[in-house]
């Protein structure tokens, strides 16, 4: 059975077991493997290398928001200077690859452009099935590139061919992306408080 198995009568019922469903999905990721990307990401970045982002749907959302929180967030208030680039976020370059080659090709064939050995690449899939990052993932791997993926349903190909899987146990679409969406969150966050004065961690918003 998948999360929601039954016809709910309210939308606050509904969401109180989803909210449920929430705070078992956030208890399955594996806090050291949060820990391990934390520090390829840290890594990366310290480096000048590039981090690069991809995924489809809300998944794709996700990685435009990383690029976003990770470029200019974890920079605020630190010496950090990210290099983050989200394959999903050009839609001309995306249309024309998948129009001139194939979709399947949309990510793998920035990559092949843009990464080098030392950078990292996070896929976000809650399948962790999707071809087009699946091959963007089995390249990176094949080419020196750190790889991150967060996955939710039952892994998928991707959690096998990752470096670090960032598992949310899941079978609900929103369920899962709000896990990966918090989980990228806490890699920004981490990362800035980590490189900040600690005096002025309390003075700041996150």
């Amino acid at each position: 059975m998948t999360f929601p198995e039954r016809k709910y009568g309210s939308a606050g019922e509904l969401g109180d077991d989803y909210f449920g469903q929430l705070t078992s999905a956030a208890a399955s990721v594996d806090r050291a493997a949060l820990n391990r990307a934390a520090d390829v990401l840290g890594r990366v970045y310290a480096a000048g290398g590039t981090v690069f982002a991809c995924g489809n749907g809300g998944s794709a959302a996700i990685s435009n928001h990383l690029h976003c929180d990770h470029l200019k967030g974890i920079q605020t208030d630190t010496a950090v200077r990210p290099k983050v680039v989200s394959l999903s976020a050009n839609l001309e370059t995306i249309t024309a690859i998948a129009n001139d080659i194939s979709y399947d090709e949309v990510f793998v064939y920035q990559l092949r452009t843009l990464g080098v050995a030392g950078d990292a690449l996070i896929t976000i899939s809650s399948s962790g099935d999707s071809e087009n990052v699946v091959r963007a993932c089995q390249w990176a791997k094949e080419n020196g590139l750190a790889t991150v993926a967060m996955t939710g349903f039952s892994g998928g190909r991707t959690a096998e061919i990752a470096d670090i899987n960032l598992h949310a146990a899941g079978d609900n679409y929103g369920v899962v992306e709000d896990i990966h969406q918090s989980l990228m969150h806490i890699l920004a966050q981490y990362l800035r408080q980590a490189n900040m004065d600690e005096a002025l961690i309390a003075e700041r918003k996150f």
